[in-house]
């Protein structure tokens, strides 16, 4: 077997074990405490006391075209990290009970 069949097939067999992928997941950039606040943010629309995030995604979209990168729960505030059309990223901070944008960063 030729050393780079060796190396591929090592590289496979590295890949299909238990953990490997999560040890290649980039890390968090919202940080490691806003999962925590999921169900928070989740029982918050369920009751009508947050705006889904959907729709904070929707009219960000409209103002900037672009995409999301990341989106987490801050305290009373959704923080929407947005890469724009052009190539800029703009944090978004949202109050998350009325929807509004609040800054752009």
């Amino acid at each position: 077997m030729k050393p780079i069949h060796i190396l591929f097939a090592a590289a496979i067999a590295a890949a299909a074990l238990p953990g490997a992928a999560s040890a290649q997941r980039a890390p968090d950039s919202l940080g490691a405490g806003w999962r925590a606040q999921q169900d928070q943010a989740r029982g918050g629309v369920q009751s009508g006391r947050l705006v889904p995030l959907s729709q904070v995604i929707d009219r960000i979209a409209r103002r900037t075209p672009g995409r999301v990168l990341d989106a987490g729960l801050e305290g009373n505030n959704y923080r929407v990290r947005w890469a724009t059309a052009d190539g800029r990223r703009i944090d978004f901070i949202v109050d998350a009970q009325t929807g509004q944008i609040l800054s752009a960063n």
